[in-house]
């Protein structure tokens, strides 16, 4: 049985994945929020396990150089912490050392779940740092209660916090949530600007279950999203990049991490979990539009578009299909020719935040790429996905982090590997 909730003083030793800190008292591991490492603080228990507790920061003790004021005041550590907002749990640090901290994050995911002794930098979005990682959201989910506030969730609850503003995301989409007035039934709101500068509101009557991918369907209407000039089509709650400038940071950065020495434009190369085609688009752009390569998307209605996005490489096609079903596929179905072209390929992959996981790592592995691109934004899966690859034959080249999520604990890592022995 749980006992009574317990105040604690406890001192921050470091950072965990999930945007909590690790303090530990008699001996036990405590998961501490609204902290920084350095800190001492005072915290409620908020739920005990038996290999770990969970606390929430009533008081700073001892503050860190690195401690700012909560850029949300919705979030703020004045507030009782069942009345602070979700979504901006790293608002208390200096951005500078947010990185930092996401950096050590990483690079402690890959030691501990994948054996990989690797330092990771992490990296900002251009301008970042000038808007003091503000502005960037291009999409946001907003939720209704029975009284009818508006707001997010306090974090770990279905607690509706009412907010007056939104200051992660752009300026477009804070002007336009809706305050007062929403109509009965409505149970969630989902406001989206794009990169042409419309803006969106569309009122929802059931809640988006929390790391679900919205679900495109065939009626939904369409909206354009450029980068870098190309134009994106895609179902206006499809999936996209929430950064205003994340589908270029990921553009350049999967076009950097592409060894050309291992590259084939004409051998079989896959763009698994490629949603519209952005990153497939990354590739041909950069080897040209004979590039031979087949985006495979779970979403049917994200496929389509990506055949349109991808239209002009005469080698490009679009696959609507699950990714293991698809590499089972091909298995059974390519000879010894297509293996071949299979094995001189390169495949990026952008998997859910759960990652690849290891069916499909071993299809990768069966497949024998030359080259293999991930994309991750969740380090503890990255981590395992790597760990398998590189016990399998394949040489860890090289791992970089983005800062794609400021304020928030959500960091993006783009890993390469190639074939050991291949050239």
């Amino acid at each position: 049985m749980q006992s009574d909730p317990q105040i604690l003083e406890l001192d921050v030793t470091n950072v965990a994945h999930g945007g909590v800190f690790i303090a530990r008292h008699e001996g036990r591991v405590v998961f501490v929020t609204d902290a920084i490492p350095g800190e001492r603080v005072r915290a409620r228990v908020r739920r005990q396990k038996s290999s770990f507790w969970e606390a929430d920061t009533l008081e700073v003790l001892e503050p860190s150089e690195h401690r700012r004021e909560q850029v949300w005041s919705a979030a703020s550590i004045s507030r009782d912490p069942a009345q602070r907002a979700g979504g901006a749990e790293f608002g208390h640090i200096d951005l500078a050392h947010q990185r930092s901290l996401k950096e050590t994050v990483v690079t402690e995911a890959l030691a501990r779940f994948g054996g990989i002794e690797l330092p990771v930098t992490v990296s900002a979005v251009p301008g970042d740092d000038e808007a003091g990682g503000l502005g960037w959201r291009t999409r946001v989910s907003l939720q209704v209660d029975g009284d009818g506030r508006v707001g997010p969730y306090a974090s770990g609850t279905h607690t509706v916090i009412e907010v007056d503003d939104l200051p992660l995301a752009h300026a477009a989409i804070a002007e336009a949530m809706p305050r007062h007035g929403v109509p009965a039934g409505t149970a969630s709101i989902d406001i989206l600007h794009t990169s042409g500068g419309e803006t969106r509101v569309n009122l929802r009557e059931q809640v988006r279950r929390r790391g679900r991918a919205p679900v495109a369907p065939a009626n939904a209407p369409t909206i354009i999203e450029t980068v870098g000039g190309r134009e994106f089509r895609l179902a206006e709650n499809g999936f996209w990049q929430v950064h205003h400038g994340a589908a270029q940071v990921l553009t350049t950065a999967v076009q950097d991490a592409i060894d050309a020495d291992y590259f084939d434009p004409a051998a079989g190369n896959l763009d698994l979990y490629g949603g519209v085609g952005l990153l497939a688009a990354a590739v041909g752009d950069r080897f040209g539009a004979g590039t031979r390569i087949t985006s495979v998307e779970s979403s049917e209605r994200a496929t389509v578009h990506a055949g349109e996005n991808l239209a002009e490489w005469i080698g490009a096609s679009a696959q609507t299909a699950r990714v293991d079903a698809y590499l089972s596929g091909l298995f059974e179905s390519a000879g010894s020719a297509e293996r071949a072209r299979l094995a001189a390929g390169t495949v990026v992959l952008d998997p859910p935040r759960s990652g690849a996981g290891k069916r499909v790592i071993e299809q990768l592995v069966e497949l024998d790429p030359a080259q293999i691109i991930y994309v991750a934004c969740d380090p503890v899966a990255l981590a395992r996905d790597l760990g398998q690859l590189t016990a399998s034959g394949y040489t860890l080249t090289g791992v970089n982090g983005f800062d794609l999520f400021p304020h928030t604990h959500h960091v993006e890592a783009v890993a390469s590997l190639v074939r050991t022995g291949r050239r």
